[in-house]
Protein backbone atom coordinates (compact mmCIF):
# COMPACT_ATOMS: atom_id res chain seq x y z
CA UNK A 1 0.00 0.00 0.00
CA UNK A 2 1.06 3.19 -0.77
CA UNK A 3 1.41 5.93 2.07
CA UNK A 4 1.42 8.84 -0.34
CA UNK A 5 -1.68 8.14 -1.70
CA UNK A 6 -3.61 8.35 2.18
CA UNK A 7 -4.56 12.04 3.46
CA UNK A 8 -2.54 13.32 5.80
CA UNK A 9 -4.30 12.32 8.86
CA UNK A 10 -3.63 8.66 8.12
CA UNK A 11 -0.33 9.12 6.72
CA UNK A 12 1.01 10.68 10.25
CA UNK A 13 -0.28 7.71 12.62
CA UNK A 14 0.45 5.04 9.93
CA UNK A 15 4.13 6.82 9.88
CA UNK A 16 4.68 6.80 13.25
CA UNK A 17 2.96 3.10 13.87
CA UNK A 18 5.08 2.02 11.42
CA UNK A 19 8.56 3.52 12.99
CA UNK A 20 7.84 2.41 15.91
CA UNK A 21 7.58 -1.15 14.83
CA UNK A 22 11.12 -0.87 12.86
CA UNK A 23 12.81 0.62 16.17
CA UNK A 24 11.40 -2.10 18.05
CA UNK A 25 12.28 -4.72 15.85
CA UNK A 26 15.69 -3.19 15.44
CA UNK A 27 16.17 -3.29 19.38
CA UNK A 28 14.81 -6.35 19.91
CA UNK A 29 17.49 -7.86 17.31
CA UNK A 30 20.05 -6.07 18.56
CA UNK A 31 18.93 -6.67 22.42
CA UNK A 32 18.79 -10.41 21.41
CA UNK A 33 21.98 -10.44 20.06
CA UNK A 34 23.75 -8.90 23.03
CA UNK A 35 21.91 -11.87 25.23
CA UNK A 36 22.78 -14.64 23.12
CA UNK A 37 26.77 -13.02 23.18
CA UNK A 38 26.47 -12.21 26.65
CA UNK A 39 24.61 -15.98 27.47
CA UNK A 40 27.83 -17.65 25.85
CA UNK A 41 30.63 -15.53 27.40
CA UNK A 42 28.60 -16.45 30.49
CA UNK A 43 28.57 -19.97 29.90
CA UNK A 44 32.53 -20.04 28.91
CA UNK A 45 33.15 -18.45 32.25
CA UNK A 46 31.69 -21.03 33.90
CA UNK A 47 32.83 -23.69 31.82
CA UNK A 48 36.54 -22.30 32.93
CA UNK A 49 35.99 -22.14 36.43
CA UNK A 50 34.72 -25.85 36.43
CA UNK A 51 37.99 -26.78 34.70
CA UNK A 52 40.24 -25.14 36.87
CA UNK A 53 38.68 -26.26 39.68
CA UNK A 54 38.52 -29.73 38.36
CA UNK A 55 42.11 -29.55 37.89
CA UNK A 56 42.85 -28.25 41.12
CA UNK A 57 41.35 -30.95 42.87
CA UNK A 58 41.94 -33.81 40.74
CA UNK A 59 45.47 -33.51 40.85
CA UNK A 60 45.75 -35.67 44.32
CA UNK A 61 43.57 -38.20 43.10
CA UNK A 62 45.67 -38.73 40.15
CA UNK A 63 48.96 -39.41 42.48
CA UNK A 64 47.20 -41.70 44.17
CA UNK A 65 45.45 -43.13 41.70
CA UNK A 66 42.08 -43.32 43.30
CA UNK A 67 39.70 -43.69 40.40
CA UNK A 68 36.24 -43.59 42.64
CA UNK A 69 37.29 -40.42 44.44
CA UNK A 70 38.05 -39.12 40.91
CA UNK A 71 34.44 -40.10 39.47
CA UNK A 72 32.48 -38.40 42.64
CA UNK A 73 34.50 -35.74 41.96
CA UNK A 74 33.22 -35.32 38.43
CA UNK A 75 29.90 -36.08 39.17
CA UNK A 76 29.94 -33.15 41.59
CA UNK A 77 32.09 -30.41 39.94
CA UNK A 78 30.77 -31.58 36.63
CA UNK A 79 27.13 -30.15 37.82
CA UNK A 80 28.36 -26.53 37.31
CA UNK A 81 29.22 -26.84 33.41
CA UNK A 82 25.74 -25.80 31.93
CA UNK A 83 23.74 -28.11 29.96
CA UNK A 84 25.41 -31.00 32.01
CA UNK A 85 21.80 -31.53 33.55
CA UNK A 86 20.06 -32.34 29.96
CA UNK A 87 22.87 -34.54 28.93
CA UNK A 88 24.59 -31.64 26.79
CA UNK A 89 27.60 -31.12 28.78
CA UNK A 90 30.71 -33.84 30.03
CA UNK A 91 33.89 -33.15 31.75
CA UNK A 92 36.69 -36.05 32.05
CA UNK A 93 39.98 -36.86 33.76
CA UNK A 94 42.74 -37.64 31.37
CA UNK A 95 45.73 -39.63 32.68
CA UNK A 96 49.33 -38.67 31.78
CA UNK A 97 48.89 -40.97 28.42
CA UNK A 98 45.69 -39.18 27.29
CA UNK A 99 44.10 -41.63 28.25
CA UNK A 100 40.11 -41.58 29.99
CA UNK A 101 40.65 -41.93 34.39
CA UNK A 102 37.35 -40.76 35.30
CA UNK A 103 34.27 -39.13 33.35
CA UNK A 104 31.06 -37.87 34.73
CA UNK A 105 29.04 -39.66 32.05
CA UNK A 106 30.95 -42.94 31.75
CA UNK A 107 28.27 -44.02 29.34
CA UNK A 108 29.36 -41.53 26.74
CA UNK A 109 33.32 -41.36 27.75
CA UNK A 110 34.32 -44.54 28.47
CA UNK A 111 36.93 -45.05 31.20
CA UNK A 112 40.22 -46.39 29.65
CA UNK A 113 39.63 -44.97 26.01
CA UNK A 114 42.30 -43.12 24.34
CA UNK A 115 41.08 -39.88 23.79
CA UNK A 116 44.25 -37.44 23.14
CA UNK A 117 46.02 -38.31 20.12
CA UNK A 118 41.76 -39.95 18.61
CA UNK A 119 39.03 -38.36 16.49
CA UNK A 120 36.75 -37.38 18.83
CA UNK A 121 33.42 -35.80 17.74
CA UNK A 122 34.89 -33.25 15.12
CA UNK A 123 38.07 -32.83 17.06
CA UNK A 124 41.15 -34.88 16.29
CA UNK A 125 43.31 -33.95 19.10
CA UNK A 126 47.17 -33.91 19.05
CA UNK A 127 48.57 -36.95 21.46
CA UNK A 128 49.69 -36.05 24.98
CA UNK A 129 53.14 -35.74 24.94
CA UNK A 130 52.22 -32.89 22.43
CA UNK A 131 49.86 -31.12 25.15
CA UNK A 132 51.41 -28.67 27.32
CA UNK A 133 48.89 -26.17 27.63
CA UNK A 134 45.32 -25.67 27.24
CA UNK A 135 44.07 -26.52 24.14
CA UNK A 136 40.19 -25.21 22.91
CA UNK A 137 38.30 -26.37 19.85
CA UNK A 138 34.90 -24.21 19.07
CA UNK A 139 32.83 -24.53 15.84
CA UNK A 140 29.59 -25.00 14.53
CA UNK A 141 27.89 -24.31 18.44
CA UNK A 142 30.47 -27.56 19.79
CA UNK A 143 33.09 -25.96 22.47
CA UNK A 144 35.92 -28.52 23.90
CA UNK A 145 38.33 -27.89 25.77
CA UNK A 146 41.97 -29.83 27.06
CA UNK A 147 43.29 -28.28 30.27
CA UNK A 148 46.52 -29.96 31.62
CA UNK A 149 47.57 -31.07 35.21
CA UNK A 150 50.38 -30.00 36.49
CA UNK A 151 52.31 -31.09 39.55
CA UNK A 152 54.45 -29.09 41.71
CA UNK A 153 57.07 -29.43 40.05
CA UNK A 154 55.19 -28.31 36.74
CA UNK A 155 55.28 -31.59 34.98
CA UNK A 156 52.27 -32.76 33.20
CA UNK A 157 50.20 -35.88 35.50
CA UNK A 158 47.33 -35.76 33.90
CA UNK A 159 44.57 -33.19 31.76
CA UNK A 160 41.36 -32.42 32.43
CA UNK A 161 38.59 -32.61 29.25
CA UNK A 162 35.14 -30.70 29.20
CA UNK A 163 33.14 -30.48 26.45
CA UNK A 164 29.74 -29.01 25.56
CA UNK A 165 27.27 -29.38 22.61
CA UNK A 166 25.29 -27.12 20.54
CA UNK A 167 22.14 -26.61 22.14
CA UNK A 168 23.51 -24.73 25.55
CA UNK A 169 24.95 -21.87 23.40
CA UNK A 170 21.38 -21.66 21.37
CA UNK A 171 19.49 -18.39 22.01
CA UNK A 172 15.77 -18.86 23.41
CA UNK A 173 14.33 -16.14 21.02
CA UNK A 174 10.96 -16.13 22.28
CA UNK A 175 11.66 -15.55 25.94
CA UNK A 176 14.45 -12.58 25.20
CA UNK A 177 11.75 -10.99 22.55
CA UNK A 178 9.07 -11.52 24.75
CA UNK A 179 10.16 -7.98 26.88
CA UNK A 180 10.53 -5.96 23.76
CA UNK A 181 7.45 -7.19 21.72
CA UNK A 182 5.20 -6.06 24.90
CA UNK A 183 6.98 -2.77 24.76
CA UNK A 184 6.29 -2.57 21.15
CA UNK A 185 2.34 -3.55 21.21
CA UNK A 186 2.16 -0.70 24.30
CA UNK A 187 3.91 1.87 22.10
CA UNK A 188 1.85 1.09 19.07
CA UNK A 189 -1.41 1.18 21.22
CA UNK A 190 -0.52 4.41 22.55
CA UNK A 191 0.99 5.98 19.56
CA UNK A 192 -1.32 4.99 17.23
CA UNK A 193 -4.93 7.35 18.78
CA UNK A 194 -2.49 10.08 20.08
CA UNK A 195 -0.75 10.06 16.35
CA UNK A 196 -4.43 9.97 14.68
CA UNK A 197 -5.63 12.81 16.95
CA UNK A 198 -2.03 14.80 15.76
CA UNK A 199 -2.42 14.30 12.01
CA UNK A 200 -6.15 15.17 12.34
CA UNK A 201 -5.13 18.13 14.36
CA UNK A 202 -1.81 18.79 11.50
CA UNK A 203 -4.16 18.10 8.98
CA UNK A 204 -6.98 20.52 9.44
CA UNK A 205 -5.90 23.80 8.53
CA UNK A 206 -4.63 21.82 5.53
CA UNK A 207 -8.16 20.83 4.70
CA UNK A 208 -8.94 24.51 5.16
CA UNK A 209 -6.64 25.55 2.65
CA UNK A 210 -7.47 22.76 0.28
CA UNK A 211 -11.09 23.65 0.49
CA UNK A 212 -10.43 27.72 0.02
CA UNK A 213 -8.66 27.01 -3.12
CA UNK A 214 -11.39 24.45 -4.61
CA UNK A 215 -13.21 27.83 -4.76
CA UNK A 216 -10.93 29.21 -7.04
CA UNK A 217 -12.31 29.57 -10.14
CA UNK A 218 -16.08 29.19 -8.89
CA UNK A 219 -16.15 32.36 -6.81
CA UNK A 220 -15.74 36.17 -7.55
CA UNK A 221 -11.92 36.36 -6.93
CA UNK A 222 -12.94 39.77 -5.47
CA UNK A 223 -14.93 38.60 -2.66
CA UNK A 224 -12.69 35.44 -2.01
CA UNK A 225 -9.39 37.87 -1.38
CA UNK A 226 -11.22 38.81 1.84
CA UNK A 227 -12.22 35.09 3.03
CA UNK A 228 -8.21 33.61 2.67
CA UNK A 229 -7.48 31.58 5.53
CA UNK A 230 -5.53 32.51 8.02
CA UNK A 231 -2.31 30.55 8.83
CA UNK A 232 0.24 30.00 11.67
CA UNK A 233 2.33 27.57 9.88
CA UNK A 234 5.25 29.55 8.30
CA UNK A 235 4.52 26.97 5.04
CA UNK A 236 0.93 27.31 4.54
CA UNK A 237 1.58 31.39 5.34
CA UNK A 238 3.79 30.82 2.11
CA UNK A 239 0.66 29.02 0.85
CA UNK A 240 -1.90 31.46 1.31
CA UNK A 241 0.71 34.46 0.21
CA UNK A 242 0.48 32.48 -3.03
CA UNK A 243 -3.12 32.32 -3.12
CA UNK A 244 -3.70 36.05 -2.36
CA UNK A 245 -1.75 36.56 -5.31
CA UNK A 246 -3.22 34.52 -7.48
CA UNK A 247 -6.55 35.92 -6.57
CA UNK A 248 -5.09 39.65 -7.41
CA UNK A 249 -3.71 38.44 -10.55
CA UNK A 250 -7.01 36.99 -11.16
CA UNK A 251 -8.91 39.97 -10.60
CA UNK A 252 -6.70 41.93 -12.87
CA UNK A 253 -7.22 39.27 -15.63
CA UNK A 254 -11.04 39.88 -14.99
CA UNK A 255 -11.40 43.72 -15.03
CA UNK A 256 -8.40 43.16 -18.55
CA UNK A 257 -10.69 40.76 -20.26
CA UNK A 258 -13.96 42.66 -19.41
CA UNK A 259 -12.36 45.86 -21.06
CA UNK A 260 -11.52 43.58 -23.98
CA UNK A 261 -15.12 42.34 -24.42
CA UNK A 262 -16.00 45.89 -24.11
CA UNK A 263 -13.49 46.96 -26.45
CA UNK A 264 -14.05 44.34 -28.89
CA UNK A 265 -17.82 44.44 -28.85
CA UNK A 266 -17.57 48.47 -29.83
CA UNK A 267 -15.35 46.77 -32.62
CA UNK A 268 -17.37 44.58 -33.70
CA UNK A 269 -21.02 46.98 -33.71
CA UNK A 270 -18.22 49.05 -35.66
CA UNK A 271 -17.31 46.49 -38.18
CA UNK A 272 -21.16 45.42 -38.70
CA UNK A 273 -21.93 49.13 -39.13
CA UNK A 274 -19.99 49.93 -41.39
CA UNK A 275 -20.52 46.50 -43.39
CA UNK A 276 -24.59 47.51 -43.53
CA UNK A 277 -23.83 50.86 -44.53
CA UNK A 278 -21.34 49.76 -46.93
CA UNK A 279 -23.92 47.10 -48.36
CA UNK A 280 -26.78 50.18 -48.29
CA UNK A 281 -24.94 52.51 -50.05
CA UNK A 282 -23.90 50.61 -53.13
CA UNK A 283 -27.16 50.29 -54.21
CA UNK A 284 -28.85 53.57 -53.33
CA UNK A 285 -25.99 55.40 -55.48
CA UNK A 286 -27.61 54.08 -58.65
CA UNK A 287 -30.85 54.40 -57.46
CA UNK A 288 -30.33 58.00 -56.76
CA UNK A 289 -29.28 57.95 -60.08
CA UNK A 290 -32.25 56.24 -61.35
CA UNK A 291 -34.97 58.62 -59.91
CA UNK A 292 -32.89 61.74 -61.31
CA UNK A 293 -33.27 59.88 -64.56
CA UNK A 294 -36.77 59.25 -63.86
CA UNK A 295 -37.19 62.91 -62.98
CA UNK A 296 -35.75 63.94 -66.37
CA UNK A 297 -36.83 61.12 -68.78
CA UNK A 298 -40.11 60.06 -66.97
CA UNK A 299 -42.18 60.96 -70.25
CA UNK A 300 -41.15 58.21 -72.09
CA UNK A 301 -42.81 55.10 -71.11
CA UNK A 302 -40.12 52.68 -71.51
CA UNK A 303 -37.72 54.53 -69.47
CA UNK A 304 -40.18 55.08 -66.48
CA UNK A 305 -40.69 51.54 -66.29
CA UNK A 306 -37.27 50.68 -66.69
CA UNK A 307 -36.51 52.68 -64.13
CA UNK A 308 -39.54 51.74 -61.56
CA UNK A 309 -38.32 47.99 -62.09
CA UNK A 310 -34.90 48.87 -61.40
CA UNK A 311 -35.85 51.11 -58.30
CA UNK A 312 -38.41 48.21 -56.93
CA UNK A 313 -35.55 46.19 -57.05
CA UNK A 314 -32.90 47.86 -55.74
CA UNK A 315 -35.26 48.92 -52.37
CA UNK A 316 -35.80 45.01 -52.58
CA UNK A 317 -32.25 44.39 -52.11
CA UNK A 318 -31.60 46.90 -49.26
CA UNK A 319 -34.80 45.41 -47.82
CA UNK A 320 -33.32 42.25 -47.89
CA UNK A 321 -30.03 43.38 -46.08
CA UNK A 322 -31.72 45.41 -43.08
CA UNK A 323 -33.76 42.02 -42.96
CA UNK A 324 -30.82 39.76 -42.55
CA UNK A 325 -29.97 41.74 -39.57
CA UNK A 326 -32.83 40.74 -37.56
CA UNK A 327 -31.85 37.04 -35.58
CA UNK A 328 -35.52 36.06 -35.70
CA UNK A 329 -36.33 37.12 -39.12
CA UNK A 330 -36.63 34.57 -41.88
CA UNK A 331 -35.48 36.06 -44.71
CA UNK A 332 -37.88 35.79 -48.12
CA UNK A 333 -35.69 35.82 -51.37
CA UNK A 334 -36.30 35.52 -54.96
CA UNK A 335 -33.54 33.42 -56.74
CA UNK A 336 -31.39 35.45 -59.07
CA UNK A 337 -31.77 36.70 -62.65
CA UNK A 338 -30.46 37.58 -65.25
CA UNK A 339 -31.48 41.15 -64.98
CA UNK A 340 -29.84 41.35 -61.49
CA UNK A 341 -26.67 41.87 -63.42
CA UNK A 342 -28.46 44.54 -65.79
CA UNK A 343 -29.32 46.18 -62.59
CA UNK A 344 -25.87 45.66 -61.12
CA UNK A 345 -24.31 47.45 -64.22
CA UNK A 346 -26.88 50.17 -64.36
CA UNK A 347 -26.27 51.15 -60.68
CA UNK A 348 -22.71 51.43 -61.20
CA UNK A 349 -22.94 53.71 -64.08
CA UNK A 350 -22.84 56.74 -62.56
CA UNK A 351 -19.63 55.78 -60.59
CA UNK A 352 -17.89 54.83 -63.35
CA UNK A 353 -18.75 57.84 -65.69
CA UNK A 354 -16.83 59.92 -62.76
CA UNK A 355 -14.17 57.57 -63.30
CA UNK A 356 -13.67 57.39 -67.00
CA UNK A 357 -13.93 53.80 -67.20
CA UNK A 358 -16.17 51.66 -69.51
CA UNK A 359 -17.73 48.98 -68.12
CA UNK A 360 -19.23 46.01 -70.00
CA UNK A 361 -20.96 42.92 -69.42
CA UNK A 362 -22.23 39.73 -70.69
CA UNK A 363 -24.52 36.76 -69.18
CA UNK A 364 -24.07 33.40 -70.55
CA UNK A 365 -27.06 31.10 -68.31
CA UNK A 366 -27.85 27.54 -69.42
CA UNK A 367 -29.55 26.14 -66.37
CA UNK A 368 -32.53 27.39 -64.14
CA UNK A 369 -31.06 29.47 -61.54
CA UNK A 370 -31.45 28.79 -57.73
CA UNK A 371 -29.18 31.34 -55.76
CA UNK A 372 -30.85 33.97 -54.03
CA UNK A 373 -30.90 37.31 -55.57
CA UNK A 374 -29.82 39.79 -52.75
CA UNK A 375 -26.19 37.97 -51.70
CA UNK A 376 -25.61 37.81 -55.25
CA UNK A 377 -26.51 41.28 -56.46
CA UNK A 378 -24.69 42.35 -53.05
CA UNK A 379 -21.59 40.15 -54.60
CA UNK A 380 -21.39 41.91 -58.20
CA UNK A 381 -22.02 45.24 -56.54
CA UNK A 382 -18.99 44.87 -53.85
CA UNK A 383 -16.88 43.22 -57.05
CA UNK A 384 -17.68 45.84 -59.42
CA UNK A 385 -17.32 49.02 -57.75
CA UNK A 386 -13.90 47.36 -56.48
CA UNK A 387 -13.09 47.21 -60.40
CA UNK A 388 -14.05 50.36 -61.36
CA UNK A 389 -11.38 52.00 -58.17
CA UNK A 390 -8.59 49.80 -59.16
CA UNK A 391 -9.37 50.10 -62.87
CA UNK A 392 -8.88 54.18 -62.67
CA UNK A 393 -9.79 56.65 -64.87
CA UNK A 394 -9.79 55.70 -68.67
CA UNK A 395 -9.29 52.12 -67.90
CA UNK A 396 -11.94 49.20 -68.61
CA UNK A 397 -14.19 46.74 -66.58
CA UNK A 398 -15.22 43.39 -67.72
CA UNK A 399 -18.23 41.33 -65.85
CA UNK A 400 -19.43 38.09 -66.88
CA UNK A 401 -22.31 35.98 -65.22
CA UNK A 402 -22.08 32.08 -65.91
CA UNK A 403 -24.16 29.45 -64.58
CA UNK A 404 -24.66 26.05 -65.44
CA UNK A 405 -26.79 23.14 -63.47
CA UNK A 406 -24.00 23.06 -61.00
CA UNK A 407 -22.16 26.43 -60.62
CA UNK A 408 -22.46 29.84 -60.73
CA UNK A 409 -20.13 31.44 -61.52
CA UNK A 410 -19.62 35.95 -61.38
CA UNK A 411 -15.93 37.06 -62.54
CA UNK A 412 -14.83 40.23 -62.86
CA UNK A 413 -11.56 41.75 -65.02
CA UNK A 414 -9.94 45.33 -65.06
CA UNK A 415 -6.91 47.23 -66.35
CA UNK A 416 -5.53 48.28 -62.99
CA UNK A 417 -2.67 47.64 -61.21
CA UNK A 418 -2.33 43.52 -60.68
CA UNK A 419 -3.84 41.94 -57.46
CA UNK A 420 -1.83 38.60 -56.70
CA UNK A 421 -3.86 35.32 -54.66
CA UNK A 422 -1.31 36.59 -52.20
CA UNK A 423 -1.99 40.03 -51.99
CA UNK A 424 -5.75 39.38 -52.18
CA UNK A 425 -5.73 37.03 -48.92
CA UNK A 426 -3.82 40.17 -47.18
CA UNK A 427 -6.59 42.24 -48.16
CA UNK A 428 -9.02 40.30 -46.88
CA UNK A 429 -7.26 39.36 -43.67
CA UNK A 430 -7.08 43.51 -42.86
CA UNK A 431 -10.46 43.87 -44.56
CA UNK A 432 -12.52 41.74 -41.65
CA UNK A 433 -10.54 43.76 -38.98
CA UNK A 434 -8.70 46.52 -39.14
CA UNK A 435 -9.90 48.26 -42.20
CA UNK A 436 -13.87 48.91 -41.52
CA UNK A 437 -14.30 50.43 -45.05
CA UNK A 438 -12.67 48.38 -47.64
CA UNK A 439 -15.59 45.73 -46.68
CA UNK A 440 -16.38 44.64 -50.19
CA UNK A 441 -14.00 42.53 -51.29
CA UNK A 442 -14.03 40.59 -47.29
CA UNK A 443 -17.89 40.33 -47.73
CA UNK A 444 -17.41 38.51 -51.13
CA UNK A 445 -15.36 35.79 -49.12
CA UNK A 446 -17.45 35.28 -46.74
CA UNK A 447 -21.04 34.49 -49.11
CA UNK A 448 -18.78 32.04 -51.05
CA UNK A 449 -17.87 30.54 -47.57
CA UNK A 450 -21.20 30.59 -46.65
CA UNK A 451 -22.54 29.17 -49.67
CA UNK A 452 -19.88 26.39 -50.37
CA UNK A 453 -17.83 27.86 -53.12
CA UNK A 454 -14.79 29.48 -53.59
CA UNK A 455 -13.46 33.49 -53.93
CA UNK A 456 -10.08 34.08 -55.09
CA UNK A 457 -8.04 35.46 -57.61
CA UNK A 458 -7.81 34.00 -61.36
CA UNK A 459 -5.08 34.00 -64.03
CA UNK A 460 -5.64 37.24 -65.36
CA UNK A 461 -5.15 36.56 -68.81
CA UNK A 462 -4.87 40.06 -70.85
CA UNK A 463 -5.77 41.67 -68.00
CA UNK A 464 -4.45 42.79 -64.94
CA UNK A 465 -6.50 41.56 -62.06
CA UNK A 466 -9.27 38.76 -62.66
CA UNK A 467 -11.43 37.87 -59.46
CA UNK A 468 -13.83 34.72 -59.80
CA UNK A 469 -16.25 34.24 -57.35
CA UNK A 470 -18.51 31.17 -57.42
CA UNK A 471 -21.05 29.29 -55.53
CA UNK A 472 -23.21 25.92 -56.13
CA UNK A 473 -26.43 26.53 -57.81
CA UNK A 474 -29.05 25.70 -55.04
CA UNK A 475 -30.54 27.83 -52.51
CA UNK A 476 -29.70 28.93 -49.44
CA UNK A 477 -28.23 26.40 -46.68
CA UNK A 478 -29.84 26.06 -43.71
Amino acid sequence: MNLRRLPYRVQIPLGLALAVVIAVVLVTFTAARLSARNARDATLATVDRAVQLLAAQARPLLSADDTWRAFALLRSTAALLPGSDSGNARAAVLDAQGRVFAASQPQQIHTGDQLLGEQVHLVRWPAAEGVTQRLVFDREGFYALVEPIRSEDGQVQGFVYAEVDPPVFAVDWPRVSQPALIGALLAVALLVPSGWWIGREMARPVLRLTGFIERIGKEDPHGLHAQVPRMRDPELVRITGAVKRLLAEMQVRQHAEQRALSAERMAALGRVTAAVAHEINNPLGGLLTATQTLRLHGADDATRARGIDLLERGLQQIRTTVTALLPQARVEDRPLEANDLADAVTLVLPTAARAGVEVRSRADISAELKVPSAVCRQVMLNLLLNAIKAAGEGGWVNASLEADAETVRFMVSNSGERLTQQALAARLTAESGNDPRGFGLWVCQQVASQFGGEFFAADPGDAATRLMFWIPNRGRPE
